[in-house]
């Protein structure tokens, strides 16, 4: 069939000229009804339109099913009736019933939030208010999923059914699988919406990360995260406690250093995240130690957090490079670790401290530790040591530990030491498989 046969049977006119024959199409008549056939599977491929697909039903059910008035009640892809698209076929001697059943619609109202079982309820009215008809029901179904409902009306009792006619089931399963089309695109543009908003969510989330790690005096910085999905509740963040200094001044003044996980990832956690980046900001800015902004934090954000069902882990330290002394306190962070040079070993960091979220009055200690020339600390998220393989072993601390200990002691930059470290979780993890949480680590070293 050529594009040009298509476009004639795609049309509704094409149905349309059965009606100006004398003589109707026959159901006999398999070249008549095969051309339908073809201008229906043609429309189906191709329509976007459900109301005109609708229509072209009705056309094809008047023409063959002359004798029948058929109501159609279609589902929306809400599974609710739709309303504007209830259509009823039926011949041209038929208009005053047409006109009935549209007063007896306009008349019954279907909730709001329509349940398939009160279909009985509006079945009986019909069938009550049209008692001088009988009513044949069907139900319109696809892929085991009802999509609306069909009324067949007939003048005489004894009229057989043709809700067992061949032809009737396949129009009427054409239908469905309109419908069923219909309700898929609908969906597919729905998630392609929320797909394009959770990408923009991430491109923003992305931004709020730092662009570039900061020059502090005598240190080499590194950092990256990388999430899970698009979103993620994995934060880290570079903050000089000196505001209205050159850029060469901040060079020397003191900086916080941050990271933060938030229970579970996706949109709620990165939503929580972004508005705890705020808040720690401000705090920041007050220049107290960390266990105060710890505490002070907890205590503004303890409301929003419980509301949300979910909490905080959180490091805050602060490196002052004119003493290379580094003050930390922790909400239940995982404690970064610490490779000492002069020792050549790891110890972590940590010091007394719930998570954020779960305790009002919560209090928290402050460490400090003098740092030595080459000693180096690995700030991370537990999305690292929890990354499993295809055997269900987890990466653990203790590898993470091991891995970091053998790379501080050779001569590598902060940003190799911290590509190798996610190079070797890659291979932990294998081919084809992703992190199951997002993962984050700074490497903050004395040069």
């Amino acid at each position: 069939m050529t594009n040009n046969q298509k476009e004639k049977l795609f049309s509704n006119k094409f149905i349309q000229k059965f009606l100006d024959k004398e003589s109707p199409l026959s159901l006999n008549n398999k070249s008549k009804f095969a051309e339908v056939a073809s201008s229906l599977a043609y429309y189906l491929k191709s329509f976007s339109n459900i109301n005109k697909l609708l229509d072209y039903i009705c056309l094809i059910f008047k023409h063959i099913f002359k004798e029948k008035i058929i109501l159609i009640l279609p589902l929306n892809y809400e599974g609710k009736i739709w309303n504007e698209n209830i259509k009823v076929s039926e011949n041209n001697e038929s208009l005053k019933i047409h006109e009935e059943i549209n007063r007896f619609l306009n008349q019954f109202q279907f909730s709001k939030n329509f349940k398939i079982k009160e279909i009985l309820t509006f079945e009986n009215a019909l069938k009550n208010n049209f008692k001088e008809y009988k009513i044949e029901t069907d139900k319109i179904s696809s892929r085991g999923k009802c999509r609306g409902f069909i009324y067949i009306f007939s003048n005489d009792p004894s009229d057989n059914s043709i809700t067992e006619d061949s032809n009737f089931n396949f129009i009427q399963n054409c239908l469905a699988l309109g419908l069923e089309n219909y309700c898929l695109i609908k969906t597919n543009k729905k998630h392609e919406n929320v797909d394009r908003e959770i990408s923009t969510g991430a491109e923003i989330q992305s931004q709020l990360l730092p662009d570039y790690c900061p020059i502090i005096h005598g240190i080499d910085l590194a950092a990256h995260c990388r999430p899970a999905l698009q979103l993620g509740g994995d934060y880290y963040d570079f903050m000089c406690l000196k505001t209205n200094i050159s850029e060469k001044r901040k060079e020397k003044a003191r900086w916080a250093l941050v990271i933060g996980d938030v229970m579970g990832k996706g949109i709620p956690a990165g939503l929580l995240m972004t508005m705890l980046r705020g808040m720690l900001r401000a705090e920041v800015l007050t220049g107290l130690p960390p266990d105060r902004i710890l505490h002070d934090l907890n205590q503004l954000a303890i409301n929003d957090l419980d509301q949300s069902h979910r909490f905080v882990t959180l490091f805050y330290s602060d490196y002052d490079p004119r003493t290379k002394k580094l003050r930390f306190a922790n909400a239940a962070h995982n404690p970064p670790l610490l490779w000492k040079s002069l020792d050549q070993k790891i110890i972590k960091l940590d010091a007394e401290g719930l998570v954020l979220g779960l305790q009002k009055d919560a209090e928290y200690r402050c460490g400090e530790i003098k740092l030595n020339a080459n000693d180096l600390v690995l700030y991370y998220t537990d999305g690292v040591i929890d990354t499993s393989n295809s055997l269900g072993e987890r990466f653990d601390e203790e590898r993470l530990i091991k891995t970091l200990t053998k790379l501080c002691k050779q001569s590598y930059t902060s940003q190799e030491i911290l590509n190798k470290i996610f190079k070797k979780l890659d291979d932990f993890t294998g081919q084809n498989r992703h992190l199951e949480d997002d993962a984050s680590m700074v490497v903050f070293q004395l040069k």
